[in-house]
Parts: structure tokens; sequence; C-alpha cells
């Protein structure tokens, strides 16, 4: 056994077992569901917001690579962090939390993707008038409620 310090883990000592090094590594600093889950609710935002991860990575002063490992829940993403994403996003840092314990697929539905998709390039349309045509397009096309 060898003991190293690991930048992952906020340069805490790590006691390796007896294997190749980047494999223990691995190993030892996995994120876990949770941080998948996490990086699954900042991208729900990012996407309905209209934010590209090169915009929300600027936002909130990191970069455009790190802003990716958060969302796919590869890097863990710090309580300061975590609340700086909730400001910049506009939200209480308890959203990224909710749905956790609940057995649902980590993966989004097509549909739940064309609505994402549907928001994105709704807020992307800088003619207001064109915004709210489609809007009362919509309102026209669904179905009424009782």
């Amino acid at each position: 056994m060898r003991k190293e310090y690991c930048y992952i883990c906020n340069n805490q000592p790590v006691v390796f077992p007896p294997m190749n090094h980047i494999s223990a590594k691995r190993t030892e600093c996995r994120a876990t569901d949770t941080d998948r889950h996490v990086g699954s609710r900042i991208r729900e935002r990012r996407v309905l917001l209209g934010l590209s991860q090169q915009q929300l990575a600027e936002m909130i002063g990191v970069t455009y690579q790190q802003a990716h490992k958060y969302e796919r829940g590869i890097n863990r993403i710090s309580a300061g962090r975590l609340y700086e994403i909730a400001r910049v996003l506009s939200l209480p840092v308890g959203y990224f939390f909710e749905g956790l314990g609940e057995d649902r697929s980590a993966d989004l539905t097509p549909r739940q993707r064309m609505c994402l998709e549907l928001a994105r390039n709704f807020s992307c349309i800088a003619e207001e008038k064109h915004q709210n045509a489609l809007a009362q397009m919509a309102r026209a096309l669904a179905p009424e409620e009782k």
C-alpha cells in the first residue's frame, strides 16, 4: 500500500491498494449518483434558460470543460460553486436535489429532450412578437383544460 495525495479529493492523503496508480485514483475519487443527478438538474435548467455550456461557464467562472464535467457528473461540485450556480440560474440550491431519492431514469425521454430543445429555441427568438405568436399557436393547439 502506498499513500499519495489526490488533487481530485482536495489534496487529502489517499491510501491506494497495490495496483495500477491510475485505476486506483479512479476508484477512490469516482463521482456518485448524486453528482450525476445534480449535474443533470443543472443541464436541464441551463437548457431551459437557453444558455450554452460556454455561457454558463463564463457566468460561474470556470472553463467550458469544467462546466461540461459538472453537468455529466464527472466532477463533484463544491458547496460554494453549487451556490454560485444556483444564483446564476435563479434557483434555490435545493432544486438540484429534488427527485434524488426517486427511482427515475437518469436519461431524458425523447419527449423531455424535445421539450427542452423547444424551450431553448424559444428563448433564442429575438423578436418578442414572434415569441408571442408561437405561444399563442401553442395555446390554440393544446387541448382545452376543464
